[in-house]
């Protein structure tokens, strides 16, 4: 019966007047004069909670326990009234938002968080303009205190979530010192050597090749490969996800250069949802002979099928799913955070949707000798990457155009 609240032997009035919850309580077993401010100072003060209820013969571990559950409910309710609201908000990945959204909310519902939790996490498709205008303002109270979501444009941008990057606001709170061996290795490290910004997995692009239209010509295994002259007007590129278009256009300018950027616009045939991606051979008519996709796609390729999966020989080049937190609501949003972290949502992004975690407890099933293509911490730090997309989309589109 011991609680980190009262003793059994501390006095009616002490108990009340601590906790104020116990006088509805007093009053339902029996003691209507604890009603009265007077009686409760009188008689309260002269009576211990152990020998009040051995009066009215009432169990004493039964009234202890329904006395520590209330003390508790209004506890949560005082910090939830009287603390601060938790804001959340980002994307997910489209093929795993239902089984997050489901284990996020299971989540909730059995954490009996202390404080007021708004979230917001939508599906990838429906972008990231909703959150745009208020991170345009500079009220930094406004901001949500955790945000997730893929791609580099949002988190670097100056006008963005990169303004504030410089004034550290944000933390690395998972815990995690070192990423999954796939993303902590000989020739790539994930982790933010800054302790900013967090991680939880990677969406990897990869090579679709038609062998049909391949036309004696052999097929690509590398980046390298697919800016090849023999493949002008072959390429189909995720021009629709920005995230993975943008990374694919900042590895190819930070390992190709300029001229990386126009072959790739000079080999490029249409955009095409990754969807239709895997169904092209299918298709009457010109049909791409590489699509470059996101390795998830690649559950939808039939077996026996033209379609065979690629992964580039330099590695997949990946779009980071990031996590912002507030470092100044770290206490709050570390049960959160531990929670997208963890190895359960790892293996939901990892197993449900082939998006690699940085979990180190989960097995991301890949063979080994599949690596992965990261422009690196050193390079964002040297650029200002929200103008080089800007650049790198300049070239590549005035190329499509031919000028």
């Amino acid at each position: 019966m011991e609680n980190k609240y009262f003793n059994i032997k501390d006095s009616l009035y002490d108990i009340t007047e601590k906790y104020p919850a116990a006088i509805n309580l007093l009053v339902a077993a029996g003691f209507d004069n604890i009603k009265d401010e007077n009686a409760r100072k009188t008689f309260g003060k002269a009576v211990t909670l152990e020998n009040a209820l051995k009066l009215k013969k009432i169990n004493l571990e039964s009234f202890v326990n329904n006395l520590v559950e209330k003390i508790e409910e209004d506890e949560i309710k005082e910090k939830k009234d009287n603390n601060k609201n938790i804001k959340i908000a980002g994307v997910l990945p489209c093929p795993v938002k239902v089984p997050l959204n489901e284990a996020f909310e299971k989540f909730i519902k059995e954490s009996n968080l202390p404080y007021n939790l708004e979230y917001e996490l939508k599906a990838a498709s429906m972008g990231v303009d909703w959150i745009i205008e208020e991170l345009k303002n500079d009220a930094v109270e406004k901001l949500p205190d955790m945000f997730i979501s893929a791609g580099f444009d949002i988190f670097f941008d100056k006008n963005l979530f990169g303004k504030y990057k410089a004034e550290n606001l944000f933390e690395d709170i998972t815990g995690i010192e070192n990423y999954n061996r796939d993303f902590n290795n000989d020739y790539i490290n994930l982790k933010d050597p800054n302790g900013q910004y967090s991680i939880l997995s990677v969406v990897p692009a990869i090579f679709l090749v038609n062998k049909d239209e391949l036309k004696g010509r052999k097929a690509p295994e590398s980046w390298e490969d697919i800016l090849q002259d023999e493949f002008e007007n072959s390429i189909s590129l995720p021009m629709k996800d920005l995230d993975l278009f943008n990374s694919i256009l900042l590895n190819i300018f930070r390992r190709f250069g300029e001229d990386g950027i126009k072959r790739l616009a000079r080999n490029l045939k249409r955009s095409m949802h990754p969807a239709e991606m895997v169904k092209s051979h299918i298709k009457l008519g010109d049909k791409p002979v590489i699509t470059i996709m996101p390795y998830f796609f690649t559950w939808m390729v039939k077996e026996g099928g033209p379609m065979t999966a690629v992964w580039p020989r330099e590695g997949a080049i990946i779009s980071p799913v990031f996590m912002l937190t507030k470092k100044e609501k770290k206490e709050e949003l570390k049960p959160i955070v531990d929670f997208f972290a963890g190895k359960e949502v790892g293996e939901i992004l990892a197993h449900q949707g082939k998006f690699p975690s940085v979990n180190p407890e989960v097995d991301n099933m890949l063979p080994k000798e599949n690596r992965y293509m990261w422009i690196g911490w050193d390079f964002i730090k040297e650029n200002d990457i929200s103008s080089l997309i800007k650049k790198c989309e300049d070239i590549f589109y005035n190329s499509v155009k031919g000028e």
